[in-house]
């Protein structure tokens, strides 16, 4: 029981770190950030925060408002919340990947970036540790206002970009493109990887307790 957990629990450290990673090289692209992070970025600004600081307080008030509105978080869900943000901290301060410059570059390095997100969802969604914040979010506000489950993902993330850019976060033709292309990034690794996210059975926080006692 326990080796098996903790093979699991280093899938899903890893794919939080690919996931970090991911995010740190669309914004490194230089052509404006990913919905979120245009978020994170104004509101880190704001508050005189890094980036990564203000994904940790967005995952943490996320994970709020999805218990109340009745979405119990697992392993997963915590450790996403406090995991990205450090890792993109990490990443950033360590320097390792470069800003680019031109947008013909910038469009490359930002699908590439889209590309480990997809790998990294692969390895986190995969360790049955349950879904990070914004999914939980997503998940819970679809259950109460039993709207598509795309139209809720596109309001969350459109509000979340105009905030953002209202707070002083990096808005730009990579914003669209990432909105757009995330999807198709996510399907077509799936699909190679022969990945089916559907068939994964999470572990709750109360279920992971009760096995470890």
């Amino acid at each position: 029981m326990i080796p098996g957990l903790l093979r699991r629990l280093g899938r899903l450290v890893c794919g939080l770190f690919l996931y970090a990673l991911g995010i740190v090289v669309t914004m490194r692209a230089n052509i404006g950030y990913a919905p979120w992070e245009v978020f994170h970025a104004g509101l880190g600004k704001t508050l005189g925060i890094s980036i990564g600081g203000a994904s940790i307080l967005v995952g943490l008030v996320l994970v709020l408002v999805a218990l109340l509105l009745g979405e119990r978080p697992g392993l997963g869900t915590i450790l996403n919340m406090i995991l990205i943000g450090a890792f993109m901290d990490l990443i950033i301060r360590l320097d390792l990947v470069p800003v680019v410059q031109g947008w013909p570059v910038g469009i490359a390095v930002l699908i590439l970036g889209l590309f480990i997100i997809s790998l990294a969802s692969c390895f986190y969604i995969g360790s049955g540790f349950g879904a990070g914040p914004r999914d939980a979010l997503m998940v819970a506000l679809t259950r109460v206002t039993r709207l598509p489950i795309g139209l809720i993902r596109g309001l969350i993330e459109l509000t979340a970009t105009f905030v953002g850019w209202a707070l002083g976060g990096m808005a730009g033709i990579g914003t669209v493109i990432a909105g757009l292309a995330i999807g198709l990034c996510i399907q077509l690794s799936f699909r190679v990887l022969r990945f089916r996210p559907t068939q994964v059975v999470h572990t709750s926080l109360g279920e992971l307790y009760r096995s470890l006692r």
